[in-house]
């Protein structure tokens, strides 16, 4: 029988407490993006001071601001810092929140955490590539989902199809 020993202990306990971050690691497409290695100056210099303060800051523009708002033609909506594709024109819908609205994304495009900024609290969500600030997603969209992805418009750039 193999006596436990207090060092085989601490090492078990270690490998115990990476394998989830190395597990996340390994199912993580974007882990060795490039945008992922930007310093905030290379950021600042790439960006409009708008949408770097959205993007790397998480700031929140002006509700009715955007000129997405009134974007309707066939396309992709994709992050203005890496070019990901994050939303198809299709699921974009009229909130009358003042931000563009969808109710789904594109698979794989966003990586989602919560947020107590406000003191309540929300499901905030990002660019899953550069890792920038999109907006917060809330459960008081339309069918089929539900949920309304409210983004600011700042963080997004329109390709039309």
């Amino acid at each position: 029988m193999i006596e436990p020993t207090r060092r085989g202990f601490l090492m078990a306990t270690a490998i115990a407490a990476t394998a989830p971050s190395l597990a996340l690691a390994a199912t993580d497409p974007y882990a060795d993006s490039p945008f992922r290695k930007l310093t905030d100056a290379d950021w600042r210099k790439r960006l409009p001071e708008p949408s770097y303060e959205v993007l790397r800051h998480e700031d929140t523009e002006r509700p009715g601001s955007s000129p997405l708002l009134g974007e309707h033609r066939k396309g992709t909506f994709a992050c203005l810092g890496c070019g990901l594709p994050i939303f198809k024109s299709e699921w974009k819908f009229e909130s009358g929140t003042g931000w563009p609205s969808f109710y789904t994304y594109i698979p794989g495009a966003l990586a989602k955490k919560m947020d107590m900024a406000i003191g309540v609290p929300r499901t905030e969500y990002h660019c899953a590539q550069c890792l920038g600030h999109h907006g917060h997603v809330f459960n008081d969209g339309p069918k089929p989902t539900g949920l309304r992805y409210c983004n600011n418009g700042l963080a997004l750039k329109f390709i039309p199809a």
